[in-house]
């Protein structure tokens, strides 16, 4: 994973390569909406949603896909039959280019992961 040394996901944001960053805002935004009660905070040097002091969903622009990071092992599992764009690590929906961003699937992703469950 590439790691910022940013202290913030505003400066994130502005720190990503031309072309990814409407996309990577538009993450943010439905992070924000859809993450009631998290607290977006910079982790592991990526933006990431944390809820009672643990990181549960984080994105990154890495140096050839943009990732979506569930780390709660029953979501990925409910939607391991569902395309994730262009490739999937563990854990991780990857999305090769930044118009190929599933936002429906990252906002089903996220509905999923905000309700209570048990963190990898």
């Amino acid at each position: 994973m590439v790691q910022s040394s940013t202290p913030d996901v505003d400066t994130y944001l502005t720190e990503v390569p031309d072309g990814r960053e409407v996309v990577l805002a538009r993450l943010r935004e439905l992070c924000r909406v859809e993450l009631r009660g998290f607290m977006e905070v910079m982790a592991y040097g990526v933006p990431a949603y944390e809820r009672g002091g643990v990181a549960e969903v984080a994105f990154a622009s890495q140096k050839q896909y943009i990732s979506l990071y569930i780390m709660r092992g029953d979501v990925r599992a409910a939607f391991a039959e569902r395309p994730a764009g262009q490739g999937a690590g563990k854990g991780c929906p990857r999305f090769r280019k930044p118009d190929g961003v599933d936002l429906d699937l990252v906002r089903d992703l996220l509905r999923a992961a905000a309700a209570p469950g048990p963190v990898c």
